[in-house]
């Protein structure tokens, strides 16, 4: 897939079944718009069952990226794929909840590994 207009595009990686995606720095609302695109067409188009987003290298999530994360996990959720958001720094987590933005539908992980486990099946 092209990035927009030019734009870097955000990497999406594929482990197995599990999509991960690993944003960093500062995430222009178009580039948020074709990550939110990415995802979803390659959960329609493969057989992937969770995505992984990691926000560790994310100093500042405004209320636009909140509510584009927001909907990754309600088009993931249609789309039989769950998702975990991992990573979140503490000034984020603070910002999100004064922001009101409770992002339905995502779950939370502290880290990447932590996130797999959370989306691995479980073991008998």
């Amino acid at each position: 897939m092209q990035p927009l207009s030019g734009q870097a595009q955000v990497p999406v990686l594929a482990l197995g079944d599990i999509l991960l995606v690993s944003l960093q720095g500062e995430l222009h609302d178009g580039m948020a718009e074709q990550l939110q695109h990415d995802i979803s067409s390659r959960i329609a188009t493969s057989s992937v069952t969770g995505v992984v987003i990691d926000i560790s290298g994310v100093d500042i999530v405004d209320s636009f990226l909140g509510r584009v994360l927001a909907e990754i996990a309600s088009t993931a959720r249609l789309l039989a794929a769950r998702t975990v958001l991992a990573g979140m720094r503490p000034a984020v987590a603070i910002t999100l909840v004064e922001l009101g933005l409770t992002l339905p539908g995502l779950a939370t992980a502290l880290d990447v590994d932590r996130a797999l486990e959370l989306l691995s099946p479980e073991e008998s």
